[in-house]
């Protein structure tokens, strides 16, 4: 694997994948009862802003260090900038950006557990480094996908499941996360499943969408945030967060936040954001993701 996401941490696709991510972790915790936490694509768990890969890319500077100096935002969006720079490390200013694992873990309870998944040997020796002392964070060297036949159902019989993969083979990633997301709700029906996706060509994510709608879930939600159009297949356009039974009322949480990252995230034309049900609690196709490009969609409720 030759993904590093240290090239990339805390840009524009980080905000909304950590955003919505704290929505979850939070709605999880209006019940009392424990839960469980699982990234099968944990990385390394921190990234320094001013190492070698960071400043090769300059990536954050689009991303996070956007929102470092921004008085006025949504809550779950304040919430979310001040705990990143309340980070170790942060005290003198933006220099390192949690990733997944580390911004989940400043948040559980004592009842709360989280299993942590890492394939590549370099990032997953770096993971386990950081929980060392952490008896509620459980790190597995190995496969993601293989790891939740294991892992599913968790003991605390509710959780979060964070399928983040690099797609360096992206049709052919799709097709192995909507294998594992079969099977996985088939082990665990109840559980929430938030899936981060890149978009570079909308038709390359169509086909994705669509399948999410039939693999055995009760609901699904999709959150998109794009910085440029989803036209051209060299660049990261935008990305997506689907979210598999998704909580009540996830979609409001998260509509705000949505249209203040398009805002203060735009570059040299308006960002663009989507927040709709594509499947509803009855099984409805509320959404199907369209054919057509996107000159003759139509413009709906958060399409700018």
């Amino acid at each position: 694997m030759n993904y590093r996401h240290a090239y990339h941490a805390g840009n524009f696709a980080d905000v909304l994948k950590h955003t919505v991510l704290l929505a979850l972790v939070e709605a999880m915790q209006t019940k009392s009862t424990p839960f469980c936490y699982i990234d099968t694509h944990a990385g390394r768990g921190s990234y320094a802003l001013d190492s070698v890969e960071a400043r090769k890319t300059g990536e954050h500077r689009d991303g996070i260090s956007r929102l470092h100096p921004a008085e006025k935002m949504p809550a779950l969006l304040q919430r979310w900038r001040d705990r990143i720079l309340a980070t170790e490390g942060n005290q003198q200013g933006l220099r390192h950006y949690p990733g997944s694992p580390l911004q989940v873990a400043s948040l559980l309870r004592p009842q709360d557990s989280a299993q942590l998944c890492e394939l590549q040997p370099d990032e997953a020796g770096k993971l386990h480094q950081l929980f060392r002392r952490n008896p509620q964070i459980h790190v597995h060297q190995r496969d993601g996908y293989e790891a939740l036949k294991a892992l599913l159902p968790p003991a605390e019989k509710r959780g979060l499941v964070l399928i983040d993969p690099p797609y360096e083979a992206q049709d052919a990633e799709y097709r192995v996360i909507e294998q594992a997301l079969k099977s996985a709700l088939q082990r665990w029906p109840t559980g929430i499943y938030a899936v981060w996706y890149p978009i570079k060509l909308r038709s390359q994510v169509q086909p994705f969408l669509r399948g999410l709608q039939r693999i055995g879930a009760r609901r699904v939600l999709r959150a998109e945030l794009l910085v440029y159009p989803d036209d051209s297949p060299l660049r990261l356009n935008g990305s997506g967060m689907a979210i598999l039974n998704a909580p009540w009322k996830l979609d409001e949480t998260l509509r705000e936040p949505l249209r203040a990252m398009a805002s203060l995230l735009s570059r040299e034309q308006p960002a663009s954001w989507k927040l709709d049900w594509l499947l509803d609690e009855e099984g409805s196709m509320l959404n199907t993701p369209s054919p057509l490009p996107p000159s003759r969609l139509p413009r709906t409720p958060g399409r700018r």
